[in-house]
């Protein structure tokens, strides 16, 4: 007889197969296809593996990877909502709260709890772990739209001033990701 958590963490791994069918706006590095969710959470926790130490505070990379890891997986009921939508608020923080419930869920209960926990953590950007989290989450998309000629910038024709606005949480987690980043930015648009 199969373990029933075992079966939980079956139908749990089944599910977050999803992840890889929900697109992205941003391309790949040097590139015009587009990422999926499940891509980009890799790369943002290779990231945060190998950029741990621009942190502006000492942090538990476990817990960094765990939400870099699980962050989008609400976005398979939620959806993927463009940082630079004009029409839809990125705060649809009730319906990703329902859809982290019902994913996590399926997860033998200490385990849901656990993730759930982690992803509303990451969500309230308080916690040191949850800062850097973001500010990788920020930073790389700048790196892809910088590699793509402006990429979602361009595309979408966003304002300097309004990148900036979005992007500028990445300096509560990483001063140097922020100089960084800001210099990609200014880069761009005074070309």
């Amino acid at each position: 007889m199969i373990d029933i958590n075992f079966q939980k963490q079956i139908a749990f791994i089944k599910e977050i197969d999803k992840l890889k069918y929900i697109q992205r706006k941003t391309s790949l590095f040097n590139s015009n296809r587009h990422e999926n969710d499940a891509e980009h959470s890799w790369h943002l926790a290779m990231m945060a593996l190998v950029m741990s130490e621009q942190s502006n505070e000492k942090v538990d990379l476990l817990k960094v990877i765990k939400m870099l890891l699980i962050h989008d997986i609400v976005e398979i009921d939620a959806g993927d909502t463009f940082l630079f939508d004009t029409t839809k608020s990125h705060d649809n923080t009730e319906e990703e709260l329902k859809a982290a419930k019902r994913i996590f869920g399926l997860l033998p209960e200490g385990q849901a709890e656990e993730l759930i926990t982690i992803w509303e953590e990451f969500e309230a950007a308080e916690t040191a772990e949850a800062k850097f989290a973001k500010a990788v989450d920020r930073l790389a998309p700048m790196m892809q739209n910088d590699s793509n000629n402006g990429g979602t910038w361009k595309e979408f024709d966003v304002p300097y001033e309004t990148v900036i606005e979005k992007k500028k949480k990445i300096k509560e987690g990483s001063e140097i990701a922020w100089d960084y980043a800001k210099g990609l930015v200014d880069d761009f648009y005074q070309k």
